[in-house]
């Protein structure tokens, strides 16, 4: 059964921003490398622009401001009064909260330790060491060991120095544990699947975030041997979840109030996307301006990150969409149940990377890598849910919209 009432505006493909997100994201890579290699010191001081907890810096201002834009125009879409629709068709839900929880976390993370820390660590560097921030309250004397790191004094500022593939992993991670973002709405329309369902997975998915992305996280940056900054991990979930969803809501309320859903619908909704990639593009440039020098020292590190990224992606499809047929659901619940598990929330998982570990760790880097290809491979999921349609039962739906 269709969940219609739970849907704030239908989506109508992908808009100019969206359609050619991952040249964006090049762009940005390289205006991002090229500011860290001509100008330094503006990223320099664009980092140095935090706030600081016990002598430690935890959150990067102009960060937070971009990730808030980034996360608020999600957030406000999301009735959640019609939350409760969503009881009516347990078993896309159940399938969905089964994949993105109990499943997707750990086999990220045999995937990356695979690829990371076996198959590639020759190409990444065995020996090869990464800076990152200390955990929130941790103060422990320089040459002081904690989990696989160790404290260093970097330009008089405590770090811990840690493997290199060990951060990347983190980043990963990081990726496994924040699924389905808003802009699986448009996969899932582009797919022909039920709208609704789709929308009360990410409203679901946002809320389950509150209460299992910090113990998730914690386990397995735990397991990973990482240092688990567990404060961090909570407040980042409180800045960057908490803070755009409590503003969402009271700001869609007020302005449902004050001009009426239609146009709340036509105007206000439609100037907020241009304005979330805009503030994504911005992150992505102050990351890249920190990580130019690795880039160039070794081009081929985007690969061995994209590789684990990639195939995670498309286990995790495949997987969900096996569960759908066996369960029986129809195509329309079936295409977004899968591909809501398969596309993740890397608005989150950069935010918290950059707070946990700081914008030049490897950590924020594997995180913008999982940016770099989410649109060319969930279209490409699109295109194998829309040929195999004859896989599983339909319900009369209307459609106009196509993919080239």
């Amino acid at each position: 059964m269709s969940c219609e009432a739970c849907i704030t505006k239908k989506a109508k493909g992908l808009g100019f921003f969206e359609r050619y997100l991952t040249v964006w994201v090049l762009l940005c890579i390289g205006i991002g490398i090229a500011l860290g290699k001509v100008a330094p010191g503006v990223a320099t001081f664009l980092d140095g622009l935090a706030i600081n907890v016990n002598g430690a810096p935890v959150v990067s201002i102009p960060i937070a401001i971009c990730l808030f834009f980034m996360m608020y125009p999600i957030m406000v879409k999301i009735d959640f009064a019609e939350v409760v629709q969503a009881g009516k068709s347990m078993k896309p839900v159940g399938l969905t909260l089964v994949v993105n929880w109990l499943i997707k976390p750990f086999t990220m993370y045999a995937i990356a330790v695979f690829f990371l820390g076996t198959l590639f660590l020759g190409f990444i560097g065995p020996d090869a060491t990464d800076l990152v921030k200390m955990p929130l309250g941790l103060d422990l004397p320089v040459g002081a060991a904690h989990g696989e790191g160790t404290v260093v004094l970097e330009n008089g500022v405590k770090m811990l120095q840690v493997p290199l593939w060990r951060s990347y992993l983190a980043g990963c991670i990081l990726l496994g544990i924040a699924p389905c973002t808003a802009m699986v709405l448009v996969w899932g329309f582009l797919a022909r699947g039920n709208d609704g369902h789709t929308l009360v997975m990410v409203a679901i998915n946002s809320l389950t975030m509150l209460f299992l992305y910090g113990p998730l996280g914690g386990f397995l940056l735990g397991v990973g041997k990482l240092p688990v900054p567990w404060e961090a991990l909570l407040l980042s979930i409180g800045i960057y979840v908490a803070l755009p969803l409590a503003a969402g809501y009271v700001s869609r309320q007020a302005v449902l109030k004050a001009k009426g859903e239609e146009w709340f619908n036509e105007k206000f909704l439609h100037v907020l996307t241009p304005i979330t990639i805009v503030a994504l593009l911005l992150t992505l440039i102050l990351l890249f301006s920190f990580k130019g020098e690795t880039i160039l020292a070794n081009p081929l590190t985007i690969l061995w990150i994209a590789i684990p990224l990639f195939i995670q992606t498309v286990f995790i499809f495949c997987l969900g969409y096996v569960f759908a047929k066996l369960l029986k659901l129809n195509y329309a619940d079936a295409a977004p149940s899968a591909m809501i598990g398969a596309s993740n929330h890397f608005e989150v998982a950069i935010a918290t990377a950059t707070m946990l570990f700081g914008i030049s760790s490897g950590a924020a880097l594997a995180t913008v890598v999982g940016v770099l290809i989410e649109v060319p491979v969930m279209l490409m999921l699109v295109r194998i849910c829309l040929k195999t349609q004859g896989w599983f039962t339909h319900e009369s739906e209307e459609y106009d919209g196509t993919i080239a």
